[in-house]
């Protein structure tokens, strides 16, 4: 499979997306809308997403789109785009640089190519599975196989409680090195650079996950959901540096 094209059009989308979004950030009279689920929405999320759909249908008409704030079209079609505009928006709405957009590309339902964009570090990180490159340069996961020498990174660590054990999740917390809520799509970024070991997630979109299975897999990462099945489709996820370490973790979690 040839992804060359679109791992291309891929560094468009992010390139132009990241010019749109840019100008909001930081700014003190960014009007902030709160969706039906209580997360906050803004006018960068919204019109980067229309930004990136306007192109996708031009340049191929026959894809299909999923979208966090437009929702779905053709999502049964062969190649499918999956859109987070702003993927830690709560993050974005006070001015601290820890999210991205994520733009995702599935074959037949499995993602095959994915990219996190920061455009305020001017950091884009692409992944096909096999390999990923940061800014052009291929990186890779640290090779920490201990939770006692790993650095474990959470969107929100009052999350863990909320939606899984949290006791397990707190005792594989006092085990690690660091703790960090370096979170969101950028917590997965640092996995798959070599600067943190593990990401929990225990509550997620399809267009929170899909870019960040390639990313992690082409970095030599092991991504999942909680229980080590399937990351995509799913609703939580667990990503991990290296198999031992992936495979500790979710040890952890489940006893």
């Amino acid at each position: 499979m040839d992804l060359a094209p679109y791992r291309a059009f891929i560094a468009e989308l992010a390139a132009e997306s990241g010019d749109f979004i840019r100008p909001f950030f930081g700014r003190a009279d960014l009007a902030v809308e709160a969706k039906g689920d209580a997360s906050p929405v803004t006018a960068a999320d919204r019109g980067a997403e229309e930004l990136l759909r306007r192109r996708i249908e031009a340049r191929f008409p026959g894809h299909g789109i999923i979208g966090e704030e437009f929702g779905n079209l053709r999502d049964d079609a062969e190649w499918v785009w999956v859109l987070d505009p702003i993927d830690g928006t709560k993050s974005f709405i006070t001015a601290v640089p820890l999210w991205g957009t994520l733009i995702a590309l599935l074959h037949r339902g499995e993602p095959v190519l994915g990219c996190i964009h920061q455009p305020i570090l001017g950091q884009l990180m692409i992944g096909d599975g096999a390999v990923t490159t940061l800014n052009g340069r291929p990186v890779r996961a640290r090779a920490t196989t201990r939770v006692e020498d790993a650095t474990v990174l959470t969107s929100d660590h009052l999350n863990l409680a909320r939606y899984q054990d949290g006791p397990a999740c707190e005792r594989l917390l006092a085990r690690a090195r660091l703790v960090r809520t370096w979170g969101d799509c950028y917590g997965y970024l640092l996995l798959a650079s070599g600067h943190a070991d593990v990401c929990l997630d225990p509550i997620m979109n399809p267009w929170d996950i899909a870019a960040l299975v390639p990313v992690v897999r082409g970095a030599g990462g092991v991504i999942s959901d909680w229980r080590g099945g399937s990351a995509y489709p799913a609703d939580h996820t667990i990503a991990a540096a290296t198999p031992a370490l992936h495979a500790e973790v979710v040890s952890a979690l489940r006893a």
